[in-house]
């Protein structure tokens, strides 16, 4: 085919960028491959810690647009990107727009492009954490309902669509689902080596490997929520008043929240920084003694490193890290977090990693693309 076929990449935040570049990494290998990416950064993640350095670390190209949304309310967040990206569509007219994940950034692409009568292909579709409380699973459930082409990360993101009425239907024209692994995997692959290699931070942490706990913690179900983040913070710090050192990287809104604390002291081992580069918490999770998250990619990073996890949520999306051994769903209660944690050292019912595929994930999605365009520029000729 020698027409080149123009598609649009949406991405804002952090755990984006991670999956789209292994999809974009997979579409340059291919020789003479007739699609053309757009890249769009709507701008949710904004600061350079939280956005311009994984830029940097996973080598994405300069995005096309940067739309510099920036935080706002969800209404209103929401409302501002699906403006900035309806322009950007109608302007590329591409045959395609690619969405990851569960953030605002992607309900907004799957809204503009659905609009506009354009196919959405969805990467990471089917995750379901049944909390509809939850922003993240409310931009799920419809971005799966909008898109054309659902790439799942395993079987029981299949099974969450077949049960919502989403699947390949024999009569259907062609395929729209496909359990192609996550996109994650084929990351952790490359950038885990890099990471090994370029990453300073446990020199610059002064830490050693397996010293230490890792915490992560930045949803609004926890940080928009005073008395559960004071829960939080109490728990980890009367844990490493016990010599255990927990390193915490902080997300901007955690940072604030947490700055709003009349006590905001806290003991010699429990260390809070600034928001880490990709390559540094790849290593301060593969290094780490566990992981206190309520990180839906570090619940899967951990997994994927054999790292044990406790998970500060009641439900969560990763199943499989459940069901496997390494993750365990703890309330957010001081005498439960403690208890899990003592516990820790119990996890021993692991078994093997057989869940989220072998690292192929994105060329097969690429594939599938292919395919989809290939016939749908067909039927126009």
């Amino acid at each position: 085919m020698a027409k080149r076929i123009k598609i649009v990449t949406i991405v804002g935040a952090r755990p984006q960028f991670i999956k789209a570049v292994s999809v974009s990494n997979a579409l340059k290998k291919i020789k003479n491959s007739f699609i053309e990416e757009v890249l769009v950064h709507t701008g949710q993640h904004y600061d350079y810690k939280m956005s311009g350095v994984f830029f940097r670390d996973l080598d994405l190209p300069k995005p096309q647009y940067f739309l510099e949304i920036g935080s706002h309310s969800h209404g209103k967040q929401t409302g501002l990107m699906l403006e900035k990206i309806e322009r950007v569509l109608l302007k590329e007219k591409p045959y395609l727009v690619m969405v990851y994940g569960d953030t605002n950034s992607t309900l907004a692409g799957a809204l503009a492009a659905s609009k506009l009568h354009i196919p959405i292909a969805h990467v990471e579709a089917g995750m379901r954490s049944f909390n509809k409380t939850m922003p993240e699973e409310i931009n799920r459930v419809l971005v799966d309902h909008l898109s054309t082409l659902l790439f799942c990360s395993s079987k029981t993101a299949m099974q969450n669509l077949e049960k919502e009425g989403i699947y390949d239907h024999p009569l259907k024209p062609f395929r729209r689902v496909f359990n192609v692994g996550d996109v994650m995997v084929d990351s952790l692959k490359e950038y885990s080596r890099k990471a090994k290699i370029r990453s300073n931070i446990l020199k610059t942490l002064n830490l050693k490997s397996k010293s230490y706990f890792l915490a992560t913690i930045h949803r609004a179900e926890n940080t928009d929520n005073k008395k559960k983040l004071e829960v939080i913070f109490r728990s980890l710090n009367e844990i490493s008043k016990k010599g255990h050192h927990i390193i915490m990287p902080l997300h901007p809104r955690t940072r604030s929240a947490f700055n709003t604390f009349p006590n905001k002291k806290l003991h010699p081992f429990f260390h809070l920084t600034d928001p880490v580069s990709y390559l540094d918490m790849l290593c301060l999770e593969k290094n780490a003694l566990g992981v206190f998250t309520d990180s839906g990619g570090v619940q899967k990073e951990a997994y994927l490193f054999k790292i044990p996890a406790l998970t500060l949520r009641d439900e969560t999306e990763w199943v499989e890290t459940i069901q496997e051994g390494w993750n365990k769903l703890v309330p957010i209660e001081i005498k439960s977090i403690k208890k899990a944690f003592y516990n820790l050292k119990k996890f021993r019912n692991r078994r093997n990693l057989i869940h989220y595929g072998q690292g192929t994930a994105s060329i097969r999605i690429i594939s599938f693309i292919q395919n989809f365009l290939s016939s749908r520029e067909g039927s126009r000729m």
